[in-house]
């Protein structure tokens, strides 16, 4: 990676988070818990590493059509995002591989 790639990240990355400072305070506390989750799950692999943005881009849709956050994804956050990511791998998915397999199954 070099340093122009560097540069350029940092730039779409803060192009990113003032998309998002653009957002109706719901709106970003919605986003804020979600990045949160997806961080703390941790897929492997952002999808496409489009996933928040494609998130902001559905939640600016949103906001043009008038609709509330709570609308659009409904009341559980951790189970949006969760269907978000249903098809990839998590941290937590590779580190129970390189333990040994089932979750549980460390005291058996």
């Amino acid at each position: 990676m070099s340093i122009q790639d560097i540069i350029e990240g940092k730039k779409q990355w803060r192009a990113h988070v003032a998309r998002v400072k653009a957002l109706p305070p719901d709106y970003q506390i919605v986003y804020k818990e979600m990045q949160k989750y997806l961080f703390k799950v941790g897929p492997v692999s952002l999808p496409g590493e489009s996933l928040l943005p494609g998130i902001v881009d559905f939640f600016e849709e949103g906001v043009a059509a008038g609709k509330g956050v709570l609308e659009l994804i409904g009341t559980d956050v951790a189970a949006f995002c969760d269907g978000l990511i249903k098809d990839s791998p998590t941290y937590a998915d590779v580190y129970r591989q390189a333990i040994g397999g089932e979750p549980g199954a460390a005291g058996k």
